[in-house]
């Protein structure tokens, strides 16, 4: 199987958005603070706490996109994949705390509602409308093919949401003077995107904690290799996540009494492998006699019992 050298193209394709997307949200950020501050406006400053999760997410992403391009060396043989995962990580903890935050601050308020400025809090959060919608548009492609990418895409999409609720806010105040609509939005916003930053967390740790890739079924890849000519059994099958668009398996594959050449079945195996499951780094251990220790089909492989061994890996950068 031959070796596809196209180190990290869609980061570089995804590096550049993200830099653009940082520069809008890190230029508002300033503006929108001192405008909480003016308007007394806690969910103007709600929206504010986001922008700033916002611009410290892009600046994380950019940072572990760069990262992530770097090759493999001798103690990272895998390369740096993962950092997309953990910058995902990072992202939804900062969520987490913003959102806490917002909670704590709106009790005080739900007693004692203070004066909000509406106009300067319609203007601001127009403006960060507008800020939000530029950034998702710069974030959409990348989304659906990068944990980074789409931890960051969701924090934009909650601060948009957050600008529309202060627009809206806004004009109730104005028209019926009831400053506790402030903090019941602020509330309503953490209540919208507390549920998909837990989803984005779980999405990274399960890629951290090398688990199968999400809409792959285990069960299912083993009845494909044991369907293949001159397979007898498959035990120690493991198949993990590198990053979220990078599987990796490995398996130890027993080949029939008969089969003269394994290195054809092997063959067979990844092809089959990466067509019809996106596997393209697998690595297969050949036997010919079946798995007869106790750890079969375990963690560990040891105990198999192999008169022999030969090793393939198949890899797309």
């Amino acid at each position: 199987m031959g070796h596809d050298h196209d180190h990290g193209l869609g980061n570089v394709q995804h590096e550049q958005p993200l830099w653009w997307a940082l520069a809008l949200t890190g230029g508002f950020l300033i503006a929108e603070l001192i405008g909480a501050w003016l308007t007394n406006s806690l969910a103007l400053l709600s929206d504010a706490a986001h922008m700033a999760t916002d611009t410290l997410a892009l600046a994380i992403a950019v940072t572990a996109v760069r990262l992530s391009r770097r090759p493999p060396d001798a103690k990272r043989t895998f390369g740096y994949a993962r950092l997309e995962a953990i910058g995902a990580l990072i992202n939804g903890g900062l969520l987490f705390l913003v959102g806490a935050y917002i909670f704590w601050e709106a009790v005080g308020r739900f007693r004692q509602p203070p004066q909000v400025a509406t106009t300067g809090m319609l203007v601001i959060a127009a403006i960060g409308l507008a800020v939000n919608l530029i950034a998702m548009r710069l974030l959409k492609a990348g989304s659906g093919e990068s944990l980074n990418m789409k931890g960051a895409y969701l924090e934009v999409w909650s601060d948009m949401l957050g600008s529309i609720a202060v627009i809206i806010g806004a004009g109730l105040i104005w028209a019926t003077g009831w400053s506790v609509i402030d903090p019941i939005l602020a509330v309503l916003i953490g209540l919208w995107v507390l549920p998909r930053t837990w989803s984005l967390v779980r999405e990274a740790m399960h890629v951290l904690l090398e688990g199968v890739p999400n809409g792959m079924d285990l069960a299912e890849v083993r009845e494909a290799m044991q369907a293949v000519a001159g397979v007898s059994s498959i035990h120690d099958l493991h198949v993990w996540s590198l990053s979220s668009s990078k599987p990796a398996m490995a398996a130890h594959v027993v080949v029939d009494a008969d089969v003269v050449d394994s290195a054809s079945v092997r063959i067979a195996l990844a092809e089959i492998l990466e067509k019809k499951f996106a596997i393209d780094h697998v690595t297969l251990q050949m036997e010919t006699t079946s798995c007869a220790g106790p750890n079969c089909g375990e963690a560990s492989g040891e105990g198999s019992g192999a008169a022999e061994a030969d090793a393939h890996h198949g890899h797309a950068h």
